[in-house]
């Protein structure tokens, strides 16, 4: 998370120390820029940083292992004797960082290189020839535990093997496609086996083509980062590089906006293809580029078109973005054939998914209102209400459903990664009087953040919706409300687990004068954060109120399953007042585990969990097509019995707000979105519960309409 208002003190202080890396432009340009970088990145993370490791033997170990399994993760490139030359490095890259050597890099780059266009070859000639699916073997996926191959040899038998694993299940599929079409049309004539078994091969070589299509367009500057990562990566999860490239796509997805021309692209081949048209963006609105053109030419207003055919994807669209206003010439290839030249005006684009969103929904003849916040984003740059900002757009949100007359809100930060400090701060302050939210401690200073604020824009019922990805801001948030016992948490067992606070520092205002251009960005962990109540949420996340079955529940994918995690801990509490109106909290919390643990949903769904995590430990599989299909056959049995998880329907018909409506009206894009957003909540089980906890908050003098009672005001049983 980035804190636009806490000062890194001590890089701050040492910023007279950090111009030492000054440079005189007029002087000829050193040709390694790397070193510098380097040079730069440790002294900044090593005063900058929460907890600094000392670089040593053991952190040497650490950058080895990491970027090893970075380069080449399923050890398709690197032989084993590879290995045993890189090895004498293992506890040797402490050192070579002090110096700025870049031996070690250099040799597994260059070794990379040759590892991958030996690859190219490989994959080509074992596609050239038909796959014998009779004869009995079988391939290991696990490759954390099989060997590097011994030679070549083994390195190409390796490559066929996976390419055949990959053509037999796609083998299998088409043959089932096939027999689905013969079922419907008798007169169908089937296409042979080898027929199939050609086409899977032309589909893997197509896709491999590409794949290492997109590895040739990496520069070395790519690789390089990927290094510095792993070197970066031994301070803690978090803490990260950013090459100028990448500082820029961190920054849209913190503000959820950017200059440009509103359109995703994609390569294709030697072009490049608009994927999607964002929108409202001035490409949606021009109304003349069209998903599937292709882009030939690019060209600066009246400037040359320069031909981008074939040209790397990140080249494209550092040609195509720009500043607000300018003009850029796009010379595209129509569906039909036909060169076209579009022109378009660049304009702020805002990447609507990024955005809170809302709706309503009747149950029991009661309104309640759902709050979708995806990130809590903000932007720095335009602080002057002219930005997007979660808090802002979250309590327009909370006065609209006010408005609409819903008596509780569901708020949903499932999958919700977090974002602004400042904002989940203000988020908070929407549901409670006045406070503290979080406690935020560096390694020299605790300092506590409050909501100021006495006005409550909602102090209804709240219910708040988490999962295992729910992190950092996510977790304040419900760790906040939980302590007020402001509203109750319903979801997974507990959520990620990141209880760090992250800068980013852009590393030019350190440099003056320089020849090598920009130096990207480190994001780092400068702080941790604490609730109310004292405790962390790092490792251990929030705890749900209410836990729900959850089919991922099993599977390692938490902070407290990163290598480098910083430790749990704890310090003193906040002084706070609970909130005043939780007298049907602990009895609404009791309903919704008996509603649980009797709903046969539920059951299934936590049934499908454990099959699920059973299903992660197999890791070999069968080659032999007889034996592919027995085995996918018995999954495909096993995996019937959990259709009913998918197929689930609550029965609740979700709507936009009204001022939403308009917006539908006028955009398809934007309607279809909501309509597939709706869709995808009137099958959501956990939304459901989620009401039904609503249901249960509810004040004594809230009757609710279509609950059968009887003259004597009892429940109608049924």
């Amino acid at each position: 998370m980035k804190r636009n208002y806490i000062k890194l003190i001590a890089v701050v202080c040492l910023s007279a120390t950090l111009f030492a890396f000054t440079i005189n432009s007029k002087k000829s340009v050193d040709p390694d820029k790397d070193k510098l970088l380097l040079e730069l990145l440790m002294f900044v993370i090593k005063k900058g940083h929460y907890s600094p490791l000392t670089i040593d033997d053991n952190f040497s170990k650490g950058v080895y292992k990491e970027y090893i399994e970075a380069l080449d993760p399923s050890k398709r490139f690197f032989l084993q004797s590879d290995i045993n030359e890189f090895s004498k490095y293992e506890l040797e890259l402490d050192d070579q960082l002090t110096t700025k050597d870049l031996t070690f890099f250099n040799l597994t780059y260059d070794r990379l290189m040759l590892r991958v266009e030996e690859g190219n070859k490989m994959f080509k000639d074992v596609l050239k020839s038909p796959f014998d699916y009779k004869i009995e073997e079988e391939f290991n996926v696990d490759y954390d535990k099989v060997p590097y191959a011994k030679n070549n040899t083994e390195l190409k038998e390796k490559w066929r093997k996976q390419i055949k694993l990959s053509t037999l299940s796609s083998l299998t599929e088409k043959q089932k496609l096939e027999e689905g079409k013969k079922i419907k049309d008798p007169a169908y004539v089937v296409k042979s086996e080898a027929v199939l078994e050609k086409e899977t091969r032309e589909s893997s070589m197509k896709s491999l083509n590409e794949s290492f299509g997109a590895m040739s367009e990496l520069k070395r500057e790519d690789w390089f980062t990927l290094y510095i990562n792993s070197i970066m990566a031994q301070f803690d999860p978090h803490t990260s590089y950013f090459a100028p490239d990448e500082k820029e796509k961190f920054d849209v997805s913190i503000s959820g906006k950017f200059e440009g021309i509103g359109a995703q692209l994609q390569k294709k081949n030697d072009y490049i293809e608009i994927l999607e048209l964002i929108s409202g963006g001035p490409a949606w609105r021009g109304k003349q580029l069209e998903k599937g053109d292709l882009i030939i030419k690019v060209a600066q207003s009246n400037g040359t078109a320069v031909d981008i055919v074939g040209m790397r994807l990140a080249d494209v669209i550092k040609k195509i973005k720009g500043p607000k206003g300018s003009e850029v010439r796009l010379t595209v290839k129509k569906a039909d054939g036909s060169l076209q030249i579009i022109p378009i005006i660049r304009d702020i684009v805002e990447i609507e998914e990024t955005y809170v969103k809302s709706s309503i929904v009747e149950k029991n003849g009661l309104k309640y209102g759902v709050i979708y916040l995806p990130k809590f984003y903000i932007d720095f740059e335009n602080k002057d209400g002219k930005g997007r900002d979660a808090a802002n757009d979250m309590a327009k949100e909370v006065d609209r459903l006010k408005e609409a007359g819903v008596k509780g809100i569901v708020l949903d930060v499932r999958d919700d990664g977090g974002g602004s400090l400042e904002a989940v701060v203000n988020i908070a302050g929407l549901f409670i009087e006045e406070g503290p939210i979080v406690q935020v401690k560096s390694a020299v200073k605790k300092e506590i953040l409050y909501d100021t604020d006495k006005k409550i824009a909602w102090d209804g019922p709240l219910v708040i919706m988490v999962n295992e990805f729910s992190a950092s801001a996510s977790e304040i948030l419900a760790a906040a409300m939980q302590d007020y016992k402001r509203g109750i948490i319903i979801g997974s067992k507990q959520t990620y687990g990141k209880g760090t606070v992250q800068r980013v520092i852009d590393l030019n205002q350190y440099i003056k004068n320089s020849a090598y251009g920009d130096f990207g960005a480190l994001k780092t962990t400068i702080q941790k954060f604490y609730r109310i109540n004292g405790g962390s949420t790092q490792l251990e996340g929030v705890s749900s109120d209410v836990v729900m079955p959850d089919r991922y529940a099993y599977l390692k994918m938490g902070e407290r399953d990163e290598v480098h995690a910083l430790a749990w801990d704890k310090i003193d509490s906040a002084t706070y007042t609970v909130w005043n109106n939780t007298s049907k909290f602990d009895q609404a919390i009791i309903n919704s585990k008996k509603r649980i643990e009797n709903n046969v949903q539920f059951k299934l769904i936590e049934e499908n969990a454990k099959w699920i995590d059973s299903r992660s430990a197999e890791n070999n599989y069968s080659l032999n097509i007889d034996k592919f299909k027995s085995e996918q056959n018995q999954i495909e049995e096993a995996s019937k019995k959990f259709k009913p998880i998918v197929d689930y329907k609550n029965n609740l018909k979700f709507t936009s707000l009204p001022y939403e409506l308009e917006g539908t009206g006028k955009d398809p894009v934007l309607k279809e979105k909501r309509e597939r957003w709706h869709e995808s909540l009137s099958k959501d089980i956990y939304v459901e519960e989620a009401l039904n906890v609503l249901d249960d908050l509810q004040p004594k003098s809230i009757v609710k309409t279509n609950i059968p009672i009887d003259k004597k005001g009892k429940l109608v049983k049924r």
